[in-house]
């Protein structure tokens, strides 16, 4: 009984860190919306603004479980893993801060490449864990890699 509780426990802990990054960004987000980035030019292939929420919802949630799963396996085991999970959270936040906040999709692109980067390092290091943890960011890294090439050409049409 006292295991099950510890791994719900480990679930809504992973997930909730994991919505509350998205909870930081979406504060700089909601503001700029209505009023900054729907006078950007954008892309024909940009989606609709109501569509980045339930995306970002989803995502958060994969995230989460795919972190609950490396950290059931021992947390000195993962250690290394988790930090690396950690920055690449922490740099899903700061893109919407450096975009949204600032207004600056340039920066945004830098900053956007090195989240990438760092969400491909985490992959890696979950594949030696849990594979299951790395599919679960499989929709991340495409969603990712789709915000990478629409915040270029907002970039680009913006200029």
């Amino acid at each position: 009984m006292v295991k099950w509780k510890n791994r719900i426990t480990k679930l809504i802990f992973s997930i909730l860190i994991c919505q509350l990054a998205g909870l930081v960004g979406s504060i700089f987000t909601f503001s700029s919306i209505p009023t900054w980035y729907t006078a950007l030019n954008k892309p024909a292939f940009s989606p609709p603004n109501w569509a980045f929420g339930p995306a970002w919802l989803t995502l958060y949630t994969l995230m989460g479980i795919s972190l609950y799963l490396v950290l059931i396996k021992g947390f000195n085991k993962v250690k290394d893993a988790v930090k690396i999970f950690s920055i690449q959270l922490i740099l899903n936040a700061f893109w919407s801060i450096i975009f949204f906040g600032f207004r600056n999709p340039f920066i945004a692109l830098i900053e956007i490449l090195a989240l990438w980067y760092s969400i491909v390092f985490t992959m890696f290091s979950f594949y030696k864990i849990s594979r299951m943890a790395t599919y679960l960011l499989i929709p991340y890294i495409l969603w990712v890699s789709f915000a990478m090439v629409l915040n270029y050409y907002v970039w680009i049409l913006n200029l």
